[in-house]
């Protein structure tokens, strides 16, 4: 090797070093980087994904019984003189009815993060809202699955396409512990005095 190869040869590895410290210390990540017209939809562990809940539930339940049953029996007797007349019945009736209704309504939006992925793609989410309202602490925590195809361009979801959802409303103050019945009722209403 000549003198002015191994000179080039010196430059060429002292000016690469630079670039590659260059590289190392730049703000993008080479392997989690993803351009401006990229699909920015959640996909991968740590990705925050929207979610819609818009839960509406209603369940109504009636039962109604009506029994009713008769006997009767009528004996008549006479003789010359006397005349003997009887009657005997028996009745019965039942009547009765129940009615159960149950309403209840979730509305609000979320972010969820994704804490797993499965080989098809599929994404566990878990999210935790907190709300401070006149006292009140209301929380909103959500779990569950969501397909990759699910997800819209906005990178949301509707409650309804999250697969075994389990959502949980939760409030603690003032509202929900007016709203709870207190110590003697219980036991009274227990004892079945009221």
């Amino acid at each position: 090797m000549t003198k002015s190869a191994a000179w080039t040869a010196l430059l060429a590895v002292a000016l690469a070093a630079p670039a590659a410290a260059q590289y190392r210390e730049s703000l993008i990540d080479a392997d989690r980087y993803r351009g401006l017209a990229a699909d920015h939809r959640a996909y991968r562990v740590g990705d925050v994904i929207t979610v819609f809940v818009l839960e509406v539930s209603r369940a109504r339940s009636q039962a109604g019984v009506d029994a009713t049953s008769e006997l009767g029996l009528d004996a008549n007797l006479r003789s010359p003189t006397t005349r003997y007349d009887a009657t005997l019945g028996v009745g019965g009736g039942h009547s009765g009815g129940a009615q159960t209704v149950r309403a209840g309504e979730v509305r609000a939006q979320i972010s969820a993060q994704v804490v797993a992925v499965d080989r098809d793609g599929r994404m566990l989410i878990e999210g935790l809202q907190t709300l401070l309202i006149n006292g009140e602490r209301q929380q909103i925590r959500l779990r569950g699955l969501v397909r990759p195809e699910d997800i819209a361009a906005d990178n949301s979801v509707l409650s309804q396409r999250v697969a075994n959802a389990d959502i949980e409303l939760v409030g603690v103050g003032v509202v929900s512990e007016s709203a709870r019945q207190s110590l003697v009722y219980r036991a009274l209403k227990w004892l079945r005095l009221l």
